[in-house]
Order: C-alpha cells, then sequence, then structure tokens
C-alpha cells in the first residue's frame, strides 16, 4: 500500500496529474488563459492559415477559393464520430485524472486510440468512394468549380484518416492539461503548411503548378507531421499513458462512451447533414453566393479565433473539478468561461466590422462577390458572441459528460432555424441570400440565448464517472 501510495505521488509531481492541482485549485480566469492560450495562439496560426490559402488559391483562380468550403460540410459529417470520440475522451481521463485513477486513464486512452483508427480508415474510403455522387446529388456543386471539388476531395479523403489519429492524441495530452505542447506542435504543423502551400499551388520554382491538389497537399503533410510529433510528447512526456492498440473494450467502458458520445454523434451527424442542406440552398442562388460564402467565413473565422482557442479549457476545468467532486468550482468556472470569450468575440466582431469590405476585396476582383461577401458580414458579424455562448455550452456538455442538452439545442438552431428558415426565407418568400444569411443570424441568436440559461441552472454539473480511486485512498487515510 506504501509503495503504491508512493508511485500515485510521484505520478502527480512528474507525471499525468501533474497540472491536476492548478486545475481544480487555481484562480479561474487565469487557469483558463493557462489552459487556454496555447490552443488560442495555435488558432490565430490555422486562421491565418485559411487566410493565406484562401489568398493564394485566389491568385490561381478567383473561383477556386469556393473550393475548400464546398468540402467544409462534409467533413463536418465525417468528424461527427471523431467529436463524439473526444468528447468521451476528454470527459472520462479528465475525471479520471481529477480523481487520481491514472491506470484507469491510461486504459481509456489506448481504447479511444483504437477506435480513432479504425472509424478514420472506414471514413476515409467513404469519401473516396462516393465523392461524385455527394457533389452532384447531394450538394448540387456549381459546375464552374466541380472538377476542382472533385480532384480536391480525392486527396482531403487521406487527411480524414490522419485528422482522427492527430483529434485523439491531441484530446488525451488536453485532458492530462498539457495544452501547450498540442499547441506547439500544431502551430509548427501549420507553419509549414503556409511556407509550402503557394510552391504547391503557384508552382513556383521546380513544383508542378497544382491548384487545389496542392492546397490538400499540404494539409495532409501537416497532419502526419503532427501525428509523428504528438506521438513523441505523448512517450516522451507521459510515459504511464502508454497509448497503443488494444483489444480489450470493456461493456460498462463502451456504454459510458454511447451514453456521452452518442449526443454528440447524433449532433455531430446531425449538423453535418444540416450544412449539407445549408450548402445546397447556396449552391442554388449561385456560384458568386458561394464564393462570397467561403471568403466570409475566412473573416468570420478570424473573430471566432478567441472562441475556438479558449473553449476547450472550461471543457478541462470542469471534468477535473467534478471529478474531484468540486461542483461549485465547475459552476463558476462555466459562467466566468461564459462571459470571458462572449466579451472577447463581441471585441473582435466590433474590430473587424469597419474593414469588412477591404477584406472582401483582398480575395476577389468581382463587384458582384465583393458586395455579397460585404452583405454576408454585416448580417453575421454583430451575432457572434451570441454564437460563443452556445459554442460554450457544448464545451461544458464535453467536460461533465453531460451532453444531451447542448445537442437538442444544436439541432433545433441547424435544421428549425437555419435550413427550415433558410429555404422558407430565401425560396418561399424570394428573398435569395439575403434570407440564407438572416437565418444563420437568427440561429446565433436564439441559440446563444437559450444556452445561457442552461448553463445558469447548473443541472449538468454531476460527475459521470465512479470514482472508486479516489474512495479506496480516502479509506487508506483513515
Amino acid at each position: 500500500m506504501a509503495e503504491e501510495a508512493e508511485t500515485s505521488l510521484e505520478t502527480e509531481r512528474t507525471g499525468i496529474g501533474k497540472y491536476r492541482d492548478q486545475i481544480i485549485n487555481g484562480p479561474i480566469i487565469r487557469t483558463i488563459f493557462w489552459l487556454g492560450a496555447p490552443p488560442l495562439v495555435n488558432q490565430l496560426v490555422v486562421v491565418a492559415y485559411n487566410v493565406m490559402d484562401t489568398y493564394w488559391l485566389s491568385m490561381y483562380s478567383e473561383r477556386a477559393v469556393a473550393v475548400p468550403r464546398q468540402m467544409w460540410p462534409i467533413l463536418m459529417l465525417f468528424q461527427a464520430l471523431a467529436n463524439a470520440l473526444t468528447a468521451a475522451s476528454l470527459s472520462m481521463i479528465s475525471q479520471y485524472i481529477g480523481g487520481r485513477a491514472y491506470k484507469e486513464a491510461s486504459l481509456s486512452a489506448s481504447r479511444f486510440f483504437t477506435l480513432a483508427c479504425l472509424s478514420g480508415g472506414a471514413l476515409s474510403i467513404t469519401l473516396l468512394t462516393f465523392r461524385h455522387a455527394i457533389f452532384t446529388v447531394i450538394l448540387s456543386t456549381p459546375p464552374e468549380i466541380f472538377d476542382y471539388v472533385i480532384a480536391y476531395s480525392g486527396v482531403i479523403a487521406f487527411d480524414v484518416f490522419f485528422n482522427y489519429i492527430a483529434l485523439t492524441y491531441t484530446t488525451i495530452l488536453q485532458s492530462v492539461g498539457d495544452t501547450r505542447r498540442p499547441a506547439a506542435v500544431n502551430a509548427i504543423a501549420v507553419a509549414i503548411n503556409v511556407a509550402l502551400d503557394p510552391f504547391f499551388i503557384l508552382g513556383i520554382g521546380p513544383f508542378p503548378r497544382l491548384g487545389v491538389i496542392g492546397a490538400a497537399l499540404t494539409d495532409v503533410m501537416g497532419k502526419i507531421i503532427s501525428i509523428a510529433a504528438l506521438t513523441y510528447v505523448l512517450r516522451k512526456g507521459y510515459p504511464e499513458l502508454k497509448v497503443k492498440f488494444t483489444k480489450h473494450m470493456d461493456l460498462e467502458w463502451l456504454k459510458l462512451v454511447l451514453r456521452i458520445g452518442l449526443p454528440i454523434l447524433t449532433l455531430g451527424l446531425l449538423n453535418g447533414f444540416a450544412f449539407l442542406m445549408q450548402l445546397k440552398l447556396i449552391n442554388m442562388v449561385g456560384v458568386i453566393t458561394a464564393t462570397a460564402f467561403s471568403i466570409g467565413f475566412v473573416v468570420l473565422d478570424i473573430v471566432d479565433a478567441a472562441l475556438w482557442g479558449l473553449s476547450g479549457a472550461p471543457a478541462i476545468m470542469i471534468g477535473q473539478s467534478l471529478g474531484a467532486e468540486k461542483t461549485e468550482r465547475a459552476k463558476e468556472v462555466a459562467w466566468k468561461a461564459t462571459m470571458l470569450i462572449f466579451l472577447l468575440i463581441m471585441a473582435g466582431a466590433t474590430a473587424i466590422y469597419p474593414f469588412r469590405r477591404n477584406i472582401a476585396d483582398i480575395f476577389a476582383d468581382d463587384i458582384n462577390i465583393i458586395n455579397e461577401t460585404d452583405f454576408f458580414l454585416q448580417t453575421l458579424l454583430p451575432t457572434l458572441p451570441f454564437f460563443g455562448l452556445f459554442a460554450v455550452a457544448l464545451s461544458i456538455g464535453r467536460g461533465s459528460g453531460h451532453t444531451f442538452f447542448p445537442t437538442i439545442l444544436g439541432i433545433f438552431r441547424l435544421w428549425g432555424l437555419r435550413v427550415a428558415l433558410g429555404y422558407f426565407f430565401a425560396f418561399t418568400l424570394g428573398t435569395g441570400s439575403l434570407g440564407i444569411w438572416l437565418a444563420i443570424a437568427i440561429s446565433n441568436l436564439i441559440g446563444g440565448v437559450i444556452a445561457v440559461l442552461w448553463i445558469k441552472n447548473g443541472s449538468w454539473a454531476k460527475a459521470i464517472i465512479k470514482n472508486k480511486q479516489q474512495k479506496h485512498s480516502a479509506e487508506g487515510r483513515i
């Protein structure tokens, strides 16, 4: 017993438990930035890459700018299972670590890794097989960019597989509390992408002029670099976490994964299909609207950098706090994170709004595309802080394991408001693109208000794991 206690203490100091005290006891706002600053910087790097990717594609062909956004809802759909697995992984591993159950945390990490590899491989093959049908029958991709989209998707199919592995490694490290090294790894990989993009897209020097295929190739290369580096970080920094393939899939464990992940999977699938329908509506309006949509979302991603960078921190803090039986701490984290992210996104939207047309002009020369992009941003930018509130609710659901309500809210936002209301406005009332943009804005506002009410209610503040390790430790001290 003394030997086990000594091993546990050493793990607390140097291994997977070394961040635990700061996460469950440290000042909340400071800890949110401590955990969230590296992903935030990483997200800014990703945004910079997306901006440069769009710029180089616009140099290759103005219409090629719309190609990556055509893939976006497909990737969201194929990413649904990854999101479910990582949500369950973060909830369970962080709560095990909060409760000092380190062996269980290590076993869960291996199980999630195994599921991620199998799932990512199957979905990659599916995309390669059915992509022609997807972009003709389902999405009605405009003929002006159809060949570009088919070529791009053929390469990005491999990115789906590698992304499943990279996301799993990143989530395992974040569950421990290590957000810095995954962020650094991804930033380096993205920086390499940025450097290679003009060579592969435009054919500078000895490189062939590959256009959209070049943009996709740099994405795949970046994922491979990330996986190699994250594998090294896990093995070197956390030798207790022996992440490997395993056949040991316990029934109780699988039931818990389903309980946490099934709502996220349902939301992800329904989100993916909803975004498919939303993009189909946009494509039906025409290629100018589709291109403006792509450019507009590059701008929105700039504003949302704080959201996607910081929103993971409250999930980690809430998960470990609930695992340590600190319910009030978890509630305080949730509320302060909500206010912080709302205010940061509001500041970003306010700063970008006056320059929206100038930014659109960087990526397009066609005055019709510039006007439509400006119209899109006028409608959407003021509502982004409310979308941030919904995203924080998703993060709280991931950390606590109570994902059902955010799932239902997400389904309502997308199908009830963005798709159904967007179709009604755009085609029944004949408002065209205005109706689609307005429906997205309304979904942000309503979703954000309902999310705040759920967060404030606090019904999610209950641990989902059975903390046997903590009880055992307490008995040993008596």
